[in-house]
């Protein structure tokens, strides 16, 4: 069977999970937020006390982590063990033992034929930081989507203050400068722009506009 795999990677807060769910729906095909899976991994890790950088006790960890994916019309739900995580992923310190976590090769090595075999099996939309690099190489559209820190941390500020939380908008910035430098800088597949990548920067333009690029593309390419 042969698939249409739309890939888009870029920084944290860039808005990758929204488009990528938004032009799944459009286009008919499954999103899969390869992210989600790495905050499982990265929950899971921070239940058991230990630290995301020590690889010596994450890997051995491994064994024990089973992630499922549902697929609905309300997109991608994200099982840990059984028990729906979906919306427990979504803490900031979880963000933080993801990103720490994703820096060990043998967690990328766990989770990528995971998502290869997906990608193999339905016309799918993966969101990431490696997807167009590293885990579909061979994508047939490949975008890059970013925006600028200020105009991510506001959104990202704005997100956390409609569920009721106390935060901080220069904290927030801090921390995603500082997920920015570690997701460029890793060893391991680090954050860049595939070679052939489209890049969008969504930081003055609306959903519908971003997704309405992309959706064009792929009638472009298809």
């Amino acid at each position: 069977m042969k698939t249409f795999r739309i890939a888009i990677d870029g920084p944290s807060g860039a808005g990758k999970s929204t488009v990528a769910k938004a032009v799944a729906k459009k286009l008919g095909f499954i999103q899969v937020d390869t992210g989600a899976m790495y905050r499982s991994v990265g929950l899971y890790i921070y239940r058991m006390g230990i630290e995301p950088t020590d690889a010596d006790k994450v890997i051995p960890e491994l064994k024990n982590i089973n992630i499922d994916l549902g697929f609905s019309d309300e997109g991608q739900r994200i099982y840990l063990n059984g028990e729906d995580v979906s919306e427990k992923i979504r803490q900031n310190e979880i963000s933080a033992y993801a990103s720490k976590v994703s820096a060990i090769p043998a967690v990328r090595e766990f989770l990528l034929g995971m998502q290869r075999k997906v990608a193999s099996e339905h016309n799918v939309v993966m969101d990431g930081r490696d997807i167009g690099t590293v885990i579909l190489p061979d994508a047939e559209l490949k975008i890059f989507q970013t925006a600028s820190v200020r105009e991510r941390a506001k959104r990202r500020y704005d997100e956390l203050i409609a569920k009721g939380q106390i935060v901080d908008m220069e904290q927030i910035k801090k921390e995603i400068e500082e997920r920015d430098y570690n997701d460029s800088h890793r060893a391991t597949a680090p954050l860049r722009p595939a070679d052939d990548a489209v890049i969008i920067d969504n930081s003055n333009i609306t959903i519908e506009e971003n997704v309405g690029m992309i959706a064009a593309l792929y009638e472009l390419r298809k």
